[in-house]
């Protein structure tokens, strides 16, 4: 039977036609996980203005033209927003994410419900520890960030099961959570990084297949690396991260900002609240 909501990824910068985010109902900081929530650990939290700005999200992504999925916020999952952690597109499959926080543990079934719902195909990654913000997609290349919430056997077991990729570990500093965090592709040849996340041989490794954007210290706490790339050279991009912003429009980047600065308190920003479920290839 021909699944309902046709699904394809194949990178992390062609057009993005479907993504499925989830709405901060119950959104809450209740710890200090990686250092863009410590910047923020002495501002007060304000959730309708998270509710605001992610309905703006929401509208701004609406408006290029792309459908956006809406999974139901569950009152025990206080950082649901972050969609992109409980999976990842890989051509047709949907890989479903084996959560590493207790507090997250759950979210992947929620998804899961709607992945059977819609007759979305799905393989539930289950066994070791791996989330979506550590995986980045570049065709037949896969990058994985080793981190506190993805293990080394995950990543040989997701390269065990595909044989036609070539899957790459990027160990990271585990402060900064997810490869996300530090590193992103944002087109075919050129990646967002924070140099300091990295030691010289993964930086080394990323150099050989991507031009290295930097992005300074003061941006990565306000999450500059995690931009969206919605195709044709299109990102989101916060306000606030003044510098790369215009190193991207160097770059001849159509930038396209959006404030979720209330959002990001909790530590993630637009590629750790989108989970993108079809790319034009």
């Amino acid at each position: 039977m021909k699944p309902s909501v046709e699904s394809s990824c194949t990178s992390e910068f062609n057009k993005l036609k479907r993504v499925i985010l989830c709405e901060p109902t119950y959104m809450s900081i209740e710890g200090k996980i990686n250092e863009t929530q410590k910047k923020f650990k002495d501002d007060e939290f304000h959730l309708d203005t998270a509710i605001k700005q992610h309905e703006n999200l929401v509208n701004t992504l609406q408006k290029q033209g792309i459908e956006v999925i809406s999974l139901p916020p569950e009152k025990n999952f206080t950082e649901q927003v972050f969609t992109r952690d409980i999976g990842f597109t890989l051509g047709e499959m949907v890989f479903v994410a084996e959560m590493a926080q207790g507090a997250r543990k759950g979210e992947e079934n929620v998804l899961i419900d709607w992945l059977k719902r819609e007759g979305v195909p799905y393989y539930n990654l289950t066994g070791n520890v791996i989330e979506g913000g550590d995986v980045m997609i570049h065709g037949k290349k896969i990058f994985v960030g080793l981190s506190s919430r993805t293990n080394q056997q995950a990543i040989d077991n997701l390269q065990s099961r595909l044989q036609e990729y070539k899957v790459y570990t990027v160990p990271i500093d585990e402060k900064y959570l997810h490869l996300d965090c530090v590193f992103n592709i944002i087109s075919e040849t050129e990646a967002l990084y924070f140099p300091k996340a990295f030691t010289e041989k993964e930086i080394q490794l990323l150099a050989e297949h991507f031009t290295l954007i930097e992005v300074n210290e003061r941006e990565q706490f306000t999450m500059g690396t995690n931009v969206l790339s919605l195709g044709d050279k299109k990102v989101l991009s916060l306000p606030v991260n003044k510098e790369l912003n215009d190193q991207l429009r160097k770059r001849d980047f159509d930038v396209i900002e959006v404030d979720i600065s209330e959002i990001i308190k909790s530590g993630g920003s637009f590629r750790c609240c989108t989970l993108p479920i079809l790319r034009e290839s």
